[in-house]
């Protein structure tokens, strides 16, 4: 896909990975709907997309809502137009393990990271009726290589990576469908100093990565015609 004049959406786009990803976009000539919950930083992150030469505007929704997805793509739309590109880069990353996962935090993570995914690539590739279109899961090398913690976010990130290749298949030939899965790019809200250094010695590269490596995995899929249904690492071999 040829990214200039194209319009994205982007959930969880004022922050963290979702702003490098939205600015990666904007810098590559694409207009971009940034999705946000409550972060204080949602303007300076349209004052740097719309630096770019791009149009930007973000909206607010609480994904965990059943109705938010739906209700956000049609704000998106009703400001941009057609959106000819879906990034679900909103999640949340909660601790528990088999002892201490409730049920509350199985539903609120459930909601976010997988039911909210689903829910936008529908109203997506519905309003696309037929035209070329891309949707970017984030999800993570756990997903397939799970561990003992996290589990309620391990499982709804094994779910998005099943969803991904099961649309791969079903909205094809129009809508290509893809997954990224990071690996140490960003140390966790609340890390301690030299966390990355400390993770990135269990990484065969022996260093950890940066969200730009990702930037770069999300738009080689986007300008690709002949990958869909993929899981792309961007970890270091880390799963390995």
């Amino acid at each position: 896909m040829n990214l200039e004049n194209r319009t994205a959406l982007v959930t969880g786009g004022a922050v963290r990975l979702g702003r490098v990803l939205a600015v990666a976009l904007a810098r590559s000539g694409v207009n971009v709907a940034i999705h946000y919950h409550a972060s204080a930083e949602v303007a300076e992150t349209i004052a740097v997309l719309t630096s770019c030469g791009v149009r930007a505007q973000a909206f607010q929704a609480d994904l965990g809502q059943p109705d938010a997805p739906s209700r956000l793509f049609a704000e998106a739309r009703a400001a941009f137009g057609a959106i000819d590109i879906l990034v679900n880069s909103a999640a949340i990353f909660p601790a528990g393990g088999w002892r201490n996962t409730t049920v509350d935090a199985w539903d609120e993570v459930f909601a976010v990271d997988l039911r909210a995914p689903f829910f936008l690539a529908q109203a997506f590739a519905q309003a696309l009726d037929g035209n070329r279109g891309h949707i970017i899961n984030i999800a993570d090398w756990r997903a397939v290589r799970p561990g003992v913690g996290h589990l309620a976010y391990t499982y709804a990130k094994a779910g998005l990576v099943a969803m991904t290749r099961s649309l791969a298949q079903a909205l094809a030939p129009n809508i290509q469908v893809n997954a990224i899965a990071p690996g140490a790019v960003l140390p966790p809200p609340g890390a301690p100093e030299g966390y990355l250094d400390t993770i990135a010695q269990q990484v065969p590269l022996k260093r950890h990565g940066a969200p730009e490596d990702v930037a770069e995995a999300m738009l080689y899929l986007l300008r690709s015609d002949f990958v869909s249904g993929e899981l792309l690492y961007v970890t270091g071999g880390q799963e390995l």
